[in-house]
């Protein structure tokens, strides 16, 4: 598989947005024919300002106030906008990979008091099951080697280096926590390690 194109473009249209006019692409991979999306901006130069956002329907969808996802996904589409180019890569990988029933469940467990950590652990579930393998390719088959990445997560990072990709630049995309996601966001700091600084 090293050698073979592993996603295929599908379909590209312009998409008026309140953050301005991207193209969306429509990435389909080979491996297990899901759809993943790229919306781009502008002129694009390397390092490209990147974006790696994985799905989270409750909160990119239904404003849920659990996680930052959703006001992440808006920053990110602000600041690409603001500077008038860059890219987001919008990847189905609904609860870090664990898919949106069990990610349900672990909300469940939640609510009984255990963070986001051990309810997976107890759900017999990996903490962090995504991949950024198709990211990668898909960055390369846009032309993109080099990048300046959007992100608070070293793990995301390190992996899209192992695929081939040059992070020039991290730029932090931190969101001040509200009245329901301070536990949500130390575990990330703590047990996941992500860059926060605001918790």
């Amino acid at each position: 598989m090293n050698n073979k194109k592993i996603i295929n473009k599908r379909a590209m249209a312009k998409l008026p947005t309140s953050f301005g006019v991207f193209k969306l692409h429509v990435y389909v991979s080979k491996i297990d024919n899901q759809e993943h999306i790229v919306l781009s901006m502008g002129n694009i130069k390397e390092p490209v300002l990147t974006r790696i956002h994985s799905q989270c329907l409750t909160g990119d969808t239904l404003f849920s106030l659990k996680c930052d996802c959703g006001e992440q996904l808006k920053k990110s589409m602000e600041i690409i906008s603001k500077k008038g180019t860059g890219i987001i890569l919008y990847l189905p990988q609904e609860g870090r990979g664990v898919g949106l029933t069990n990610k349900i469940k672990a909300y469940a467990l939640q609510d009984q008091g255990l963070d986001t950590v051990e309810a997976n652990s107890k759900l017999g579930l990996p903490i962090d099951a995504r991949s950024y393998k198709i990211a990668a390719e898909i960055l390369k088959d846009l032309g993109i080697s080099a990048i300046s990445l959007l992100t608070n997560n070293p793990n995301k990072e390190e992996s899209l280096t192992e695929y081939g990709i040059k992070i020039a630049d991290r730029i932090s995309l931190e969101i001040p926590p509200n009245n329901v996601n301070g536990n949500y966001l130390i575990t990330k700091k703590k047990k996941l390690g992500h860059r926060l600084t605001l918790v």
